[in-house]
């Protein structure tokens, strides 16, 4: 390896600040119980956004048809997670690990690895918006000076990683609850009418509040736009502890909480959110408009009904302050980790993470600066479409595919050197549901066929994944079935094993599921092994094991496993 790649790699084997940035979390950093990792995870839920597309689709299709869609949305949601969350948790990967192995290859995951990190900008912009809202409502603060604040406040926090995003979800959470809950409880507790009037509230709809199906499918379109935050969980549940029989229970518990079930605490805020606008346009402030979806305006006239105004506007600023920080801090961090990921791949160089946390909020500073928050609405349907496209590819794989059909490697591969560099099933299923719901969202198909655009992506998604997978006898998923290395992948729990083996480029010991056996032998004919990471840098490929000849449809596990 030259020089410059050798010392990527020596720099990019060295963790303290890295959190294992496009590599498998060994057992000697997951030193957190499954509680700690849960509740870090569900730290990261305490954005606002969601309050916003609650209170946009209850505004323009009704409240029945908001709250229809919003359970449609995150029913199918929940689903799609499920399998995803149990997979990163269970073998420690993050998403872009589990797409290589799910039908993408190993280059080809660097295209969901894009569009996970455009999402990681849109939100952040969307949350940074909302902080420069609250600011510019309670101080006065000019917007650009506000968008240039929330980006700036959460860098010294990303940097640091997992080991400070940690403590700060966990001391921040009651806080906000506390913030976000007491006025919304006062208000049901102390005018239960709110309810009725919630219930009966037509938005713009031409349907007089009366539920339609496409309402309820145009609501849940603009919900499934945040499917993508299911990766920001699995950031964190890729560092669970090993699953063994003393905390089954507690990991199964929090495994599901925090992986799929962060849609339920996302729904019912979406409906908090439909049932503040209805209350803004039917007793506050009827002539509102558009403001009635910024949460700013919602906790402001809660706050100032429950307390004196310059109390309600401190606490109402804190409640920005602190959700903003706290999903903004996971934005940062899982969209530094998607851009180095790609990078590494791409370049075969290891700048940094911090190179990519300053280049994922430039980006978002920009969209902020450009109103994106206006056009949420719009910019959410749009997104989704790739969105559910992506996620159906990898949760069909994940079930259909390696389970039912037994056409893919029963456990996850990520390995350079395992993989083929492109594997078609997940890029046609990807590439043909997108464009077909793309064009349905657009028009081509009709204006009556718009609202269910997310639901072309859907259905085609997973019925051309599994159809592509048997056309091609499960030929484009593995490289190799043996990586040469006798000892087992996983222990006797099924968990990765700790093993430790030392990787002859880099000098450094990583642990067995990270490593391969190396083309070269030591001084006696000795076997060497080489890392994952330091395959991943080296651009002379000289250290892979040559591929194995095409077996046929893959129905057996590497060695070892």
């Amino acid at each position: 390896m030259r020089r410059s790649r050798g010392g990527d790699a020596l720099d990019a084997a060295q963790d303290s600040l890295e959190d294992y940035a496009f590599r498998y979390v060994p057992r000697s950093f997951r030193r957190w119980s499954t509680s700690a990792v849960g509740v870090t995870s569900l730290g990261s839920i305490a954005f606002l956004a969601d309050f916003s597309i609650g209170a946009s689709v209850a505004v323009v299709h009704g409240s029945t048809s908001a709250v229809l869609g919003i359970a449609l949305a995150s029913a199918i949601i929940f689903v799609v997670g499920a399998p995803v969350a149990h997979c990163a948790a269970r073998y420690n990967l993050d998403l872009d690990l589990v797409a290589r192995g799910a039908g993408f290859g190993y280059y080809g995951s660097i295209i969901t690895t894009l569009v996970f990190a455009g999402f990681t900008c849109i939100f952040f912009a969307l949350e940074g918006a909302i902080m420069a809202q609250g600011l510019h409502a309670v101080l006065g603060v000019p917007l650009p000076l506000g968008y240039l604040v929330s980006t700036v406040v959460v860098v010294p926090i990303v940097v640091h990683g997992m080991r400070a995003l940690e403590p700060l979800q966990a001391w921040t959470t009651p806080l906000w609850l506390v913030l976000a809950l007491l006025p919304l409880a006062w208000l049901v507790v102390s005018d239960p009418a709110v309810l009725d009037d919630f219930a009966s509230f037509p938005g713009t709809s031409s349907a007089g509040g009366a539920a339609t199906l496409s309402g309820v499918v145009a609501s849940a379109a603009v919900c499934f736009a945040l499917t993508p935050q299911l990766a920001e969980q699995v950031d964190y549940l890729r560092s669970m502890p090993p699953r063994t029989p003393a905390n089954r229970r507690s990991w199964w518990t929090w495994t599901v909480l925090a992986g799929p079930g962060w849609v339920l605490f996302s729904g019912v805020k979406q409906v908090l959110g439909a049932l503040l606008a209805a209350y803004l346009l039917t007793r506050v402030d009827p002539g509102m408009g558009a403001r009635a979806v910024e949460p700013v305006q919602q906790f402001l006239a809660l706050y100032s009904e429950l307390v004196p105004a310059w109390l309600g506007a401190v606490a109402t600023l804190l409640l920005i302050v602190v959700a903003q920080v706290k999903i903004n801090v996971t934005n940062a961090y899982s969209g530094s980790l998607a851009w180095l990921n790609v990078w590494t791949r791409v370049r075969r160089s290891y700048p940094g993470r911090t190179v990519f946390v300053l280049f994922n909020l430039a980006m978002a500073l920009g969209l902020m600066l450009l109103d994106v928050f206006s056009l949420i609405g719009f910019v959410l349907s749009l997104y989704a479409n790739v969105v559910m496209a992506w996620l159906v590819t990898i949760a069909v794989d994940l079930v259909v595919v390696r389970r039912v059909l037994g056409l893919g490697p029963r456990h996850p591969e990520f390995r350079k050197g395992m993989l083929h560099g492109w594997n078609p099933v997940g890029l046609v299923s990807v590439g043909l549901s997108s464009a077909l719901s793309l064009l349905t969202f657009f028009g081509a198909f009709g204006e009556a066929a718009r609202s269910f655009s997310v639901l072309v992506a859907i259905s085609v998604a997973a019925l051309t994944t599994p159809a592509v997978a048997a056309l091609t006898r499960g030929r484009w998923y593995l490289r190799r079935t043996d990586d040469g290395i006798g000892s087992p992948l996983v222990d006797g729990d099924g968990n990765p094993s700790g093993q430790r083996l030392r990787c002859h480029v880099t000098g450094y010991l990583f642990e067995r599921p990270d490593m391969l056996a190396s083309t070269q032998v030591g001084s006696s004919g000795e076997p060497l092994y080489v890392s994952s990471l330091a395959l991943t840098l080296d651009p002379t490929d000289r250290y892979l094991l040559p591929p194995e000849p095409a077996p046929g449809p893959h129905r057996t596990e590497a060695r070892g496993r």
